[in-house]
């Protein structure tokens, strides 16, 4: 079991920054320093009317490079709204590695960062794996007097949940809650709560989405939807269509993984009636069955037997040009099997 993490501040320096350390990712002394020195320096040029960075001009990671090199060389410095911007696209290439050298370069150079640079920063570490050194980022953002905000520690409830230390990732939001470290909003709301009903605790879930409600912070249909999901795993689906129709009721339009979710839970529990009109009552919202909705439904009237309505919704597919996969026909030549249907199977199969 992992050790838990949050300690006094989150983390221990002394365990992050090493003398000497070479890694890339660990955070080194002399990066550090820079940041105590020049964090409360002011921008070098207006940034309302700086317009160096634009993502049109950088399509590859060399461009960014290039483009982050010419920058660091003008004088003056551009402001770090500048920087911000080119780290963040870098790390929307999924460069990660490089979004953590560039921003240790650019404290070398002592650029000044921001809160927002430093949530980028944290959220490549995670990316990358390496948690704790986005936790000792976290702690000295603390000691230099920034606030954090929900984009700050979302990636480390992420990083949390991902690594199933889920008792940590509850402690470290309750911290939040209750230190009142930033302001709680749907984004990291939704982060809990996924997590939780992906790490099996739908009750624990289902508690801090009434929470959030009371709070006035109203959920999305996202959120809707990982609450729903997490009933139907559970079994329990006569809960989740109350709260389906709940959502409705509010006038959260759900999306098509919240249909999905609750067809797959309706087939689940034998309830393909109630599939199938939830199926056609998508489209009276304008939302379309992808795949994954045609083919749990299919799937979900095979095991039943009823093979020949599946064949329907099949032919349905066709018509609203969607293309069968493997799981689609596996499920029909399962269906074909089990009522003895072996030529009908067969030819599924050949064409397989």
């Amino acid at each position: 079991m992992n050790k838990s993490i949050l300690g006094p501040l989150l983390f221990s320096p002394k365990k992050c920054y090493k003398s000497g350390s070479s890694n890339l990712f660990s955070p080194s002394p002399i990066p550090f320093l820079s940041l105590c020195r020049y964090f409360d320096a002011k921008p070098n040029v207006d940034c309302k009317k700086s317009k160096l960075y634009s993502e049109n001009n950088i399509i590859r990671l060399n461009d960014a490079l290039g483009f982050y090199y010419k920058m660091v060389r003008m004088n003056p410095l551009p402001c770090v709204q500048e920087f911000n911007k080119l780290l963040s696209h870098i790390g929307k290439l999924k460069k990660y590695s490089f979004v953590i050298s560039l921003f240790k370069d650019m404290c070398f150079l002592g650029i000044p960062v921001s809160e927002y640079t430093l949530s980028i920063v944290i959220n490549a570490y995670c990316k990358c794996n390496k948690l704790d050194y986005g936790f000792s980022r976290l702690g000295y953002s603390f000691k230099l007097g920034l606030e954090p905000d929900a984009a700050t520690f979302s990636p480390l409830l992420k990083g949390l949940f991902k690594q199933n230390r889920v008792l940590e990732a509850q402690e470290l939001f309750t911290k939040i809650e209750t230190e009142r470290l930033c302001e709680i909003n749907v984004v990291l709301y939704l982060v809990v709560i996924d997590g939780l009903c992906k790490a099996g605790n739908t009750s624990r879930a289902f508690e801090i989405f009434r929470e959030m409600e009371r709070k006035s912070c109203m959920p999305n249909a996202i959120i809707y939807t990982a609450i729903i999901n997490g009933l139907c795993k559970d079994r329990s689906v006569n809960y989740a269509v109350r709260l389906f129709y709940e959502m409705l009721k509010k006038g959260v339009v759900p999306n098509v993984i919240a249909y999905t979710s609750m067809i797959h839970g309706l087939c689940n529990s034998s309830k393909l009636k109630e599939a199938k009109m939830l199926m056609k009552e998508m489209t009276n919202w304008k939302i379309y069955p992808n795949i994954f909705t045609y083919n749990v439904l299919i799937d979900g009237l095979c095991k039943e037997g009823l093979v020949s309505e599946a064949d329907d919704v099949v032919l349905k597919m066709k018509e609203n040009n969607r293309d069968l996969n493997l799981v689609t026909y596996s499920a029909s030549v399962n269906g074909y099997c089990k009522m003895d249907k072996i030529e009908e199977a067969l030819h599924l199969f050949r064409i397989l």
